[in-house]
């Protein structure tokens, strides 16, 4: 079970950095700099904890969305897309196989972050990292494409905030 600890509110400025951070890796615009918004450590990860919610994680000192937080503000760049088959794979912490994807976009690069949603509905499932370009995870390339972080269900999903 993730425990939040060492929670602190954020100056606007570190606010700004934080939207910034998220506009430039997504293409979507988050919190305005007047907003409440927390940051805490969750064991494996620091989460930025906006409306009571995990809205995003801390990755080497870059924000990037959670789940939660690609539902809340949908996201238009850093996303790969999987075939239905393997939904239920990934929903349950599976890493991404090349075989299972059905496109990704072309900015990304390996080692970013990215979003894996699915074919059809368009919704997030999971984020990982990616461990190839977007090129290549486009081309179907056997093996690991990318490794999954979290997804719908896991302890980060099932992180209720509480004050």
């Amino acid at each position: 079970m993730l425990e939040l600890r060492h929670r602190h509110r954020l100056r606007r400025k570190e606010i700004r950095k934080l939207a910034d951070d998220i506009e430039a890796a997504l293409g979507v615009r988050t919190f305005d700099e007047g907003a409440a918004v927390d940051l805490a450590d969750a064991q494996r990860f620091e989460v930025v904890v906006f409306d009571n919610s995990v809205v995003a994680v801390v990755f080497e000192g870059k924000a990037f969305l959670t789940v939660r937080g690609l539902l809340r503000w949908p996201a238009s760049r850093a996303h790969v897309s999987i075939d239905e088959g393997a939904v239920k794979y990934i929903c349950n912490g599976a890493d991404v196989m090349g075989p299972g994807i059905t496109g990704a976009d072309p900015a990304i690069r390996e080692g970013d972050p990215v979003w894996v949603r699915d074919t059809r509905h368009q919704k997030p499932l999971a984020i990982g990292r990616a461990l190839a370009g977007g090129a290549a995870l486009a081309s179907k390339a056997p093996g690991k494409a990318v490794k999954n972080l979290h997804y719908i269900g896991d302890e980060l999903w099932n992180l209720g905030v509480t004050d």
